[in-house]
């Protein structure tokens, strides 16, 4: 069966591709930038479809022989306000390329719309669906609410609070219910219903087995990890303080706190169905849900995390195709040191940086610049790494981007998302040289304006400690 997938390089794309290419399927992957999307490379049955759906360029690649298209693009991490719009013509254009195909059904992973008011994003969720749903294909539409999973938004939400605040003052939206659905239950429905004609031009509601509020699910998700946890709702937080509570607690963007609180703000309980008993779908309850989660974490096994999307910090995919620092216009501070004994820990402990791994020398330095990078509205410390021991460009590694992760060449640049008056890049490489294996660690800035020269030597001070302190540790005898 030959397949669409937008949205391949997204949180539930990722893990649907294996899944597919598992039960032998032809894949065509909609990405707007190849430079972050591999699997082509690795596997002869994907192919890549570079597009943006927001553009009306014309697509000479784009697929004529399809039978069915999975939709799972939506804008709520990046925008504050109307994303409806950007949402609605991505739908548009994205019937606009499916009718001139032999596509016969178009499944959607859309929200769970039974309110009568209902948020901005839900609101836009709905919109979506009936632009889909217009065309002359087919379309099978699963509306689900929280979903659980490894990397997932609401996952690592309530993990960021439950780990990070032994007494929680809470909004009174934490009495909100809605019925958490695992992630691999997700996939399982999404696969399940593809040209099954009796889910055609149908929408059904899936979640999990338990109606929980916010309050239970922290409270269960504090019970797997063994803590005990306060938590104190009140009434006087406004959604804009709600929103600040989750931006400087947690790892998620502004924009996305924003728009979650709206959405958190009504009770999101699925109608009931029985498709899952159709599909043999057993339901995962939230504590297992949870659990599964924290088993993928600690093995370094995510697949896929929505921190890991350039929507989650607004910045530009263009990044993606900048793996040369700029050599003109820049200040920088290299240092080198020899390689003594094993080049592979040197290189393993450049490769975990980061994280929970953290930087090796000055850790609370580093803290303390990813809260003042918070409180001007930047992505902050709080985003981490996706996977322990393993990076790929275009992932996020707390306030940086991975520009190039080149494990051969061994060669690692990033790009900083913090809020800066200039440009930033950290770059990591092992050299060969007639005196031995060298390690050259480069940071970069090229400042704007008289703000970004004041900036550099303002900093200057401090990088002489944390910066020759980091490649000490990092080539630290094995």
């Amino acid at each position: 069966m030959k397949i669409l997938i937008t949205g391949a390089n997204g949180y539930i794309g990722r893990r649907l591709i294996p899944v597919l290419l598992e039960q032998g399927h032809d894949l065509f992957c909609c990405v707007r930038d190849k430079a972050r999307f591999d699997w082509h490379q690795r596997h002869e049955r994907v192919h890549t479809v570079e597009l943006d759906f927001l553009k009306a360029e014309p697509v000479p690649d784009f697929p004529k022989d399809l039978e069915v298209a999975f939709y799972l693009l939506h804008s709520m991490n990046s925008v504050i306000g109307d994303f409806a719009m950007p949402e609605r013509r991505s739908a548009n254009r994205f019937c606009e390329l499916l009718e001139s195909t032999h596509c016969r059904q178009i499944v959607y992973l859309s929200g769970i719309v039974n309110n009568k008011t209902l948020s901005t994003h839900l609101s836009s969720r709905l919109a979506v669906e009936q632009i889909l749903r217009a065309g002359r294909i087919s379309c099978t539409v699963l509306r689900a609410g929280i979903v659980v999973g490894s990397g997932s938004a609401s996952f690592e939400i309530i993990r960021d609070l439950v780990e990070k605040l032994p007494v929680m003052i809470a909004p009174k939206w934490l009495q909100t219910r809605g019925q958490p659905i695992a992630v691999r239950n997700v996939i399982q429905f999404l696969v399940g219903v593809k040209l099954r004609e009796a889910t055609f031009n149908q929408d059904f509601d899936i979640g999990g087995p338990e109606v929980l509020t916010y309050r239970q699910m922290l409270s269960q998700f504090a019970e797997v990890r063994g803590l005990r946890r306060l938590i104190i709702t009140v009434p006087v937080m406004t959604p804009r303080l709600s929103s600040y509570w989750l931006y400087f607690i947690t790892s998620t963007s502004f924009a996305l706190a924003m728009n979650l609180v709206d959405s958190m703000k009504i009770d999101i309980i699925p109608r009931k169905n029985n498709l899952a008993e159709q599909l043999g779908i057993t339901l995962i309850s939230y504590k297992q849900a949870v659990e599964l989660a924290l088993a993928r974490i600690e093995s370094g096994n995510v697949v896929s995390g929505w921190k890991d999307s350039f929507a989650s910090s607004g910045a530009s995919q263009a990044l993606m195709h900048s793996a040369n620092v700029p050599p003109h216009g820049c200040f920088s501070d290299v240092r080198k040191r020899n390689v003594t004994g094993r080049v592979e820990p040197v290189w393993q402990r450049v490769w975990s940086i980061g994280g929970d791994t953290g930087w090796y020398y000055g850790n609370w330095l580093w803290a303390l610049r990813g809260l003042l990078d918070k409180m001007v509205g930047g992505v902050g410390l709080n985003r981490g790494r996706t996977r322990v021991h393993d990076i790929e460009a275009g992932d996020a590694l707390d306030f940086w981007r991975v520009l190039v992760a080149d494990k051969e060449a061994k060669r690692l640049l990033l790009f900083a998302e913090m809020r800066l008056p200039g440009e930033a890049w950290l770059e990591f490489q092992i050299v060969p040289s007639p005196d031995g294996d060298q390690l050259f660690q480069t940071a970069t800035f090229r400042p704007r304006g008289v703000s970004g020269r004041l900036y550099w030597y303002a900093v200057l001070p401090l990088h002489y400690f944390i910066f020759n302190g980091m490649i000490n540790a990092l080539t630290k005898k094995n």
